[in-house]
């Protein structure tokens, strides 16, 4: 065999598919509910990404909640049906950049004029962040939600 025949058979070997999977962040790791009520309409208009590992786009969020405040780290966890850790930071934390504007004003215009960030721990790397408003009239948490990988 010739040289050019052993090195061509290694590199077809090196690029054989293993079976892992391509996919950044896999349903399981990440199986919490983002919406059992109607979505606004001003949050199905946002085409933005997070940008981390995984660039995953924001999806809409609406909840049911019969509280007359924003539910606290754990009422939100119980919400969403997350049985891990869950904590809230700052619009500067979550967005030191200023990039997520739109996202941060259209919830803000969704409920009842606030915000607040609830960063959802999914195992050491994988996140979400829920960007979210309080709709007191109907009942109902509002916001957005993006998928992150932080290693």
């Amino acid at each position: 065999m010739s040289s050019d025949d052993a090195y061509s058979s290694f590199l077809d070997q090196a690029n054989q598919d293993t079976g892992a999977s391509k996919s950044s962040f896999s349903a399981e790791a990440a199986s919490t509910k983002a919406v059992d009520a109607e979505v606004p309409v001003e949050l199905q208009k946002i085409e933005q990404y997070y940008t981390s590992e995984a660039d995953e786009a924001f999806e809409p969020v609406s909840l049911q909640w019969d509280g007359k405040n924003m539910p606290s780290e754990n009422e939100f966890a119980d919400l969403i049906g997350h049985d891990s850790e869950v904590s809230t930071m700052s619009t500067k934390e979550f967005d030191p950049r200023e990039e997520y504007k739109d996202v941060l004003q259209a919830v803000e215009k969704a409920g009842d004029g606030k915000s607040r960030i609830f960063r959802v721990a999914h195992g050491r790397t994988r996140v979400e962040y829920y960007v979210v408003g309080l709709d007191q009239d109907k009942g109902r948490v509002v916001g957005m939600k993006a998928k992150a990988i932080e290693s």
